[in-house]
């Protein structure tokens, strides 16, 4: 035996004084393993963690066993476990557990704060005095992912719903399903860390392709194949960038032919040559799959006669699509597949195939939770592959979206998986998806929501979170008549500055029911909501190198897109729970304004199943805005930097609240002092210009380094190697910048270029550069 099976065995069998059974294994020095079970000894089989434990080194007194970073002390009387690190100090305590229900409770410290569980649509960050049922939905998912102040981390492996409670008894998880208590330790000293911990067990995060990094547009729905490709040429006529056009659903006919996974609508006659025409007007295309089926398509059929679809109520619920509310007496009989089954996902796979070969560049793959109307207990009691619908409901958006992931992974065509779904669950990072957090309404408090949502998806592991830009259901603006709502200037400045907030996500997408949201909707080119709106497009371009370079560290180096501040600057407890403003990779401070300042503040209630209800707005009048006012907004800027305007290079000092005078058309924006930041040009989609004169900003005041990563932009040789990096290091002292020799290649890498280096004073200098070291002092 090796050293680490000697260790773990000594507290693998039952402790005598226990009434039940501990297994205590460490994986790594800083990852523990935990499952506690009530009869004979259990080793669970986990879809989540594909990691094996590593040969640790331990050592064991009594019933105390410590590595060289955690130590776990097990109280034989009650079976409760204690974490500390190396230098004794208390991370976590359980305090007690039962079996019936399975429930394990732990003793938090006093002003202790604790993040992540997922995208909970309630405006907090801070998880402490938390009361909350974990199970799939439209609007909020789960990953059993908490992560404390401290530096700990624990996931809770279990799929079925969960009961998540924070009192004056203590942290608890309750699950409604499950023989064992379940669950890993992870101690990583810092935010970073334990998503690094997490990420080791569950799986890293793939490269997307650079496009995806562009604008998105789309809208529920674009109905004929005319239409859809009319966007993209409308877009290239007014000259605004555009990579990404999605097809959302009903492309297949009638909610009888459900997900058909086929253009068999009479508007949508060739759908090939629609994919065919937007890749020639140099744009991707992404559609609309679903996790269910309609009773006339082949897959339902198939599915079927193998059992492998589940009785539970789904969307759509009436067969007869244009008509709200549903008309039950003609129901769609839609049914979900068993996405547990190999079978079952393989079944998917090939029927999906045929969208892929007509050249189908990205999936946009909905209700995923996947939606589940009246539930009855006889729906969770139903088996599934592996056990009941209750026991493994929280893992459906899992095992459909990695079942996607590994089957186009082995009919590789050079395209790099990019999927967008509607829920997650934990280790779902690991399978090319992104998560857009659910048919939102139209709101300012919804606004504000989306900024803790998904910092705390971040926090799970899962660093690829976007929202529907202006929020989904916007119809209590159109007080014009159907469709208006971009000219009422609520609106207008409600999707201004959610847009904003859009611009520091991984994905930059507009979406939404009740009112189209493309730019021309919104005015003439020149009018300043158009301009506001264009202007956040062609910046977004700009960022596009600073933002693939981070998505090379969250690949490589455990990284995260979107940060909450208290993970750069956990000594400030100011920031601790700050729900609007974050950093955006490691060197911009993000403050998106998320209050109403040019017009009223409107208060919208709406669920996800009553805003299909397009409700007729009446007494209402769209106020007029002067667009062209300054503004004031209050931020506060985190103790440990000091920070730049990005607009102004005035230098601040941090730890301060901050009064700016804000635009319309700008979002407030910081950069850290001691920050490298590269921008590239404006272009109208990602490829159409080489980076060939990148503009390097140097931020002085502390020293700052910058690793710029390029490849190939799409397919899977960045695995094998196939990639550069050009390091930027700025000793602040000498005032100097040192550029690195080119590291690395990859086929079609620019071999001379030159870069223009600004410092916010204003001084520029343009340099050459051909693979070369370069040091210049400034």
């Amino acid at each position: 035996m090796n050293r680490v099976t000697i260790a773990i065995l000594a507290l693998l069998a039952p402790i005598a004084m226990c009434a039940q059974g501990v297994k205590i294994e460490f994986f790594t020095p800083s990852v523990v393993h935990v499952v506690k079970y009530p009869g004979q000894p259990v080793t669970p089989e986990s879809k989540v963690i594909i990691a094996k434990p590593q040969e640790v080194k331990l050592t064991r007194k009594g019933s105390t066993t410590s590595s060289s970073e955690l130590t776990v002390k097990l109280d034989e009387k009650t079976c409760c476990i204690t974490f500390l690190d190396a230098k004794g100090k208390v991370l976590l305590r359980e305090k007690s557990h039962t079996f019936t229900p399975l429930n394990q409770t732990f003793t938090l410290d006093k002003g202790e704060a604790i993040y992540g569980l997922g995208t909970i649509q309630n405006g907090k960050m801070n998880r402490r005095g938390e009361h909350k049922r974990m199970e799939q939905s439209n609007l909020e998912d789960f990953q059993n992912v908490i992560q404390s102040i401290k530096g700990w981390g624990l996931y809770w492996d279990n799929y079925a719903p969960t009961q998540f409670d924070d009192d004056a008894r203590g942290m608890s998880l309750t699950s409604e399903a499950g023989d064992v208590i379940d669950y890993y330790f992870m101690y990583g000293g810092s935010a970073d860390g334990v998503i690094a911990q997490m990420r080791f067990l569950s799986g890293d995060v793939p490269m997307f392709p650079l496009w995806t990094y562009g604008f998105w547009q789309s809208k529920e729905r674009y109905k004929t194949a005319a239409e859809t490709e009319s966007i993209v040429d409308k877009y290239r006529e007014l000259q605004v960038p555009l990579d990404g056009i999605i097809q959302d659903w009903q492309y297949w006919g009638s909610n009888y032919l459900w997900n058909a996974m086929d253009f068999l609508a009479e508007d949508f006659a060739n759908g090939k040559q629609l994919i065919k025409n937007v890749h020639q007007k140099h744009a991707h295309f992404m559609i609309s799959i679903w996790a269910s089926f309609g009773p006339q398509t082949q897959q339902f059929r198939e599915l079927d006669a193998k059992g492998l679809l589940l009785p539970i109520e789904t969307w759509p619920q009436s067969g007869i699509s244009h008509v709200w509310p549903p008309i039950m007496e003609y129901p769609s009989g839609v049914k979900v597949y068993d996405a547990f089954s190999p079978e079952a996902r393989a079944i998917y796979w090939k029927y999906l195939k045929k969208l892929y070969d007509y050249g189908t560049d990205a999936w946009w793959m909905d209700s995923t939770d996947p939606d589940f109307f009246n539930p009855k207990e006889s729906d969770y009691q139903h088996p599934v592959t592996g056990g009941t619908w209750r026991s493994l409901r929280n893992a459906f958006p899992l095992e459909t979206v990695r079942g996607i992931y590994q089957a186009q992974r082995k009919d590789d065509r050079g395209k790099r998986i990019f999927i967008m779904t509607r829920s997650s669950f934990a280790g779902q990072q690991h399978y090319g998806s992104n998560m857009w957090s659910g048919d939102v309404a139209s709101s300012w408090e919804m606004l504000r929501n989306q900024i803790p949502a998904g910092l705390s998806f971040t926090l799970t592991g899962n660093p690829n979170f976007n929202t529907d830009i202006g929020g989904f259901f916007c119809g209590s603006y159109n007080t014009k008549g159907s469709g208006s709502a971009p000219k009422n200037p609520q609106f207008q400045e409600l999707y201004v500055r959610w847009m904003q907030y859009g611009l520091f996500c991984p994905v930059f997408r507009s979406h939404g029911a009740d009112a189209p949201r493309e730019i021309w909707q919104f005015g003439e080119p020149g009018t300043p909501v158009y301009q506001s709106i264009k202007n956040l497009i062609d910046f977004r371009y700009r960022l596009i190198p600073y933002l693939y370079s981070t998505a090379s560290q969250v690949t490589n180096n455990n990284f995260s897109y979107m940060r909450p501040l208290f993970s750069d600057f956990a000594a400030d407890k100011k920031v601790w729970d700050m729900t609007d403003e974050f950093m955006f990779g490691r060197s911009i401070l993000a403050c998106p304004i998320v209050e109403a300042q040019y017009t009223q503040e409107k208060i919208i209630k709406e669920d996800a199943m009553t805003g299909w209800n397009r409700k007729e707005v009446t007494g209402e009048s769209a106020e007029q805005a002067d667009w062209t006012e300054t503004k004031t907004a209050t931020k506060y800027l985190p103790k440990g930097a000091n920070w730049y305007d990005f607009w102004t290079g005035k230098l601040y000092k941090g730890g301060q609240n901050v009064v700016l005078t804000t635009r319309f058309d700008q979002v407030p924006m910081f950069v850290r002092a001691g920050s490298i930041v590269p921008l590239g040009p404006v272009m109208q989609y990602v490829g159409e210009k080489p980076w060939d004169n990148l503009e390097i900003r140097i931020y002085p005041g502390a020293d700052a380094e910058f690793s710029l990563y390029e490849d190939e932009g799409d397919g899977y040789n960045y695995e094998q190697g196939y990639y550069s990096n050009i390091i930027f290091t700025w000793t602040d002292r000498t005032r100097t910048l040192h550029i690195s020799a080119r590291q690395g290649g990859y086929k079609g890498m620019l071999l001379d270029r030159k870069f223009t280096l600004v410092l916010p004073d204003g001084t520029t200098k343009t340099i050459d550069y051909n693979g070369n070291q370069v040091t210049v002092k400034l």
